[in-house]
């Protein structure tokens, strides 16, 4: 479910040569994580250039994210991991996607030699689109208007693309985990384009949530995921099909404040989900997660926020 879902999107990764149907791109130049909408507007901005030249338009993306690169402790947390990356990107309309390995020697590249080795003597390109804050090169010293300049020198046009903006802030990937952060799913899909997603293996939990008349199917995230703790609206994709859920993001304070773990109740659902992957869309933050102070009272809590779900997931 997180493969490039066009048959004619072609990836090429590292020193492959491109393909003669990506011959002569515009490239799209970004990490892109969570491929939001303002990633979009460069995509765009890539495909008009190309379309004008009569030649394909293509993401260059790095992987991993430089900022885990340089330091791994404090690297964000992936909105989108490179398989759905790639899928999102592929969903864009670009022809293909080239994904080079951010390392050592790329680190230390000067963006002069950026623009010579790689952009223009490895892919020959005809175009490039940048976001306005896209930096480059060692010591990030590549800016849009040197690219503008590189791309004088070097025969290619240069369009860098200005910050889409959603009520008043520029969209980012940071804003968008700020919003996820504090619970505002609603203002990230709006950044996003989409609903947050993430994916995971079921894995065998304590299987508590059966006993009270809620099974629920157990996701390990990422430790550095930073999406508030708390009740959600959910839509979840499984190997039978798309169902309603309601799920709890969190540490479970009532019984053993433990490791924070996806805990998803899909509606209407019977069957063995055990190994399988899903993935979950959060559609609405309902309430934070509590401590209760006994089984009933948190029995008759989980009832509400079921028939709250469903009424959200209902009118949307």
């Amino acid at each position: 479910m997180n493969a490039p879902s066009s048959p004619d999107f072609v990836l090429v990764r590292g020193a492959e040569p491109l393909p003669a149907a990506l011959a002569r791109p515009v490239v799209a130049i970004g990490n892109f994580d969570g491929v939001h909408r303002g990633h979009r507007a460069v995509f765009d901005t890539a495909s008009a250039m190309a379309r004008d030249a009569g030649v394909p338009a293509v993401a260059l993306t790095f992987e991993p994210h430089p900022r885990t690169f340089f330091n791994p402790a404090a690297a964000p947390y992936r909105l989108t991991p490179e398989p759905r990356k790639l899928r999102h990107i592929a969903e864009s309309g670009l022809a293909g996607a080239i994904v080079l390995p951010f390392d050592a020697a790329l680190a230390a590249m000067e963006a002069e030699a950026f623009v010579r080795d790689i952009l223009v003597e490895r892919y020959h390109v005809s175009g490039v689109a940048v976001g306005f804050d896209f930096h480059f090169g060692r010591a990030r010293a590549g800016s849009p208007a040197f690219l503008e300049e590189a791309g004088r020198r070097h025969g290619f046009s240069v369009r860098v693309v200005e910050p889409m903006r959603d009520e008043g802030d520029a969209i980012s990937s940071t804003a968008v985990r700020e919003a996820l952060a504090s619970g505002q799913v609603g203002h990230a899909a709006h950044m996003l384009g989409r609903p947050f997603a993430v994916a995971a293996q079921v894995i065998h939990g304590d299987k508590r949530g059966r006993t009270l008349g809620f099974p629920t199917a157990n996701l390990a995230l990422d430790d550095d995921l930073r999406l508030a703790f708390g009740i959600y609206a959910v839509r979840v994709l499984t190997p039978a099909g798309c169902f309603d859920g309601v799920a709890n993001y969190g540490r479970r304070p009532t019984f053993d404040n433990g490791r924070a773990l996806l805990e998803v109740h899909v509606f209407d659902f019977s069957g063995d989900l055990y190994g399988a992957t899903l993935e979950v869309e959060f559609h609405a933050y309902l309430r934070p997660e509590l401590k209760f102070d006994g089984i009933d009272a948190l029995v008759a809590q989980m009832h509400a926020d079921a028939r709250q779900a469903r009424a959200v997931l209902a009118g949307m």
